[in-house]
């Protein structure tokens, strides 16, 4: 590539969606013809969510911008007005900067407001992670919507790519790249258990039970699935740790439940805040994966390690053999956790592949987004001819 450098922006809300953006945000960083601008916003500033921002300036990434819209609320009504106050904040933001391309992933709701204000102002929008299906949150409904508004698109499976084309989206705009978040496997240095045990003060001796667990945004009470997990949890004997929730509507409720849980025992752990490498050294540790966190779907299949998914947060996404679907039912999850337990299961898993992809997404989205044409031909998309003619509603 010659001439100027390419401007891409890339946006990251949360710890989460950081740790599967780390990589690609290495090798923009590094590329001779691109002129990174990184924008950090939503609960990255928050204190109560570990204040994560800092990691990012430990990491050495430069920050374009700094964005500040979560509100301190735990309700419906406050992640609403969270999009609203981004959106106002990214408006003078991208309309300053004015990327060549922006770059965003996944399917948390406040990514709405980069994608809206982006489409406002003509800058192609690149996305990480569409085509997948969760039906029992809010997030799936957001994941498609950012599809439709993007450009060009990085799915993580083959499914989700024959899934964004059927949505109309031009087979050459739509690339099957792997979830980045598994290039820690194979560039990062993971910790080994004697590492990991002085950097978390504790011993692994006895493997934990790793619970990471979301609020189930499609519901209107959004921790009513809890019920039956704290009930199930309060029966396995082994250490019990916890990672904070997902900024969403309930959070704070979790929180407290977790608090309370682990309150009565003395062999339980909660992480406000991991770093990747940390969070992908404990999977390697623990006995099994027990939630309803994407995670468990996407990331343990690397290690073959047992994950219980519990409810209906994750329904219709492509899992691996690993994964053992549980009802919000105490004894359906305590009945998949017994079968995680045990040896058998366990030895069914030998030799399993992650169907989300090898570990080089990076390296792949880099090359795509420094050498994609830009101009009318990107933002001007094209229908797809549709494949069949469906009857009218009338003669149906």
């Amino acid at each position: 590539m010659s001439g100027t450098k390419r401007t891409i922006a890339v946006v990251t809300s949360s710890r989460a969606d950081y740790s599967h953006l780390y990589w690609p945000l290495r090798d923009l960083a590094d590329h001779p013809d691109v002129d990174l601008r990184l924008i950090v916003m939503a609960s990255h500033h928050s204190p109560a969510f570990g204040s994560t921002v800092k990691e990012i300036e430990k990491d050495g990434f430069t920050i374009a911008g700094r964005v500040e819209c979560l509100l301190s609320s735990d309700s419906d009504v406050g992640m609403a007005k969270t999009i609203g106050i981004a959106v106002q904040s990214l408006a003078d933001l991208l309309g300053t900067m004015r990327p060549d391309l922006l770059l965003l992933i996944a399917d948390r709701y406040e990514m709405l407001a980069p994608a809206s204000v982006a489409l406002a102002l003509r800058i192609p929008i690149a996305h990480i992670e569409g085509g997948e299906t969760s039906e029992g949150a809010i997030d799936d409904a957001v994941r498609h919507a950012l599809t439709k508004m993007s450009h060009i698109h990085f799915t993580s499976t083959q499914g989700a790519r024959a899934r964004v084309i059927s949505m109309g989206e031009e087979p050459w705009r739509v690339h099957r790249a792997g979830a980045p978040s598994l290039d820690h496997l194979r560039r990062s240095k993971l910790l080994s258990r004697v590492e990991l045990e002085a950097k978390l003060g504790m011993d692994l001796s006895r493997k934990p039970v790793l619970v990471t667990y979301h609020p189930v945004t499609l519901r209107t009470d959004t921790t009513e699935e809890a019920d039956a997990l704290f009930a199930a949890l309060e029966q396995v004997e082994e250490p019990v740790f916890f990672c904070f929730p997902n900024a969403d509507a309930g959070s704070y409720q979790l929180m407290e439940r977790t608090q309370a849980f682990l309150s009565q025992r003395d062999d339980g752990r909660v992480f406000v805040n991991l770093d990747a490498v940390t969070y992908w050294s404990l999977l390697r540790q623990v006995r099994m994966l027990v939630g309803n966190s994407s995670s468990g779907i996407m990331e343990t299949a690397s290690f073959a390690l047992p994950t219980v998914n519990v409810g209906l947060r994750q329904k219709g996404r492509e899992r691996a053999k690993n994964v053992l679907d549980a009802a919000p039912d105490t004894m359906d999850i305590l009945a998949k956790i017994r079968i995680a337990y045990s040896d058998e299961f366990r030895a069914s898993l030998a030799g399993m592949t992650n169907p989300y992809g090898d570990g080089h997404a990076a390296e792949f989205i880099t090359r795509v987004l420094t050498q994609v044409p830009l101009g009318s031909e990107l933002l001007t998309k094209q229908a797809v001819p549709l494949p069949i003619v469906l009857p009218d509603e009338t003669d149906a």
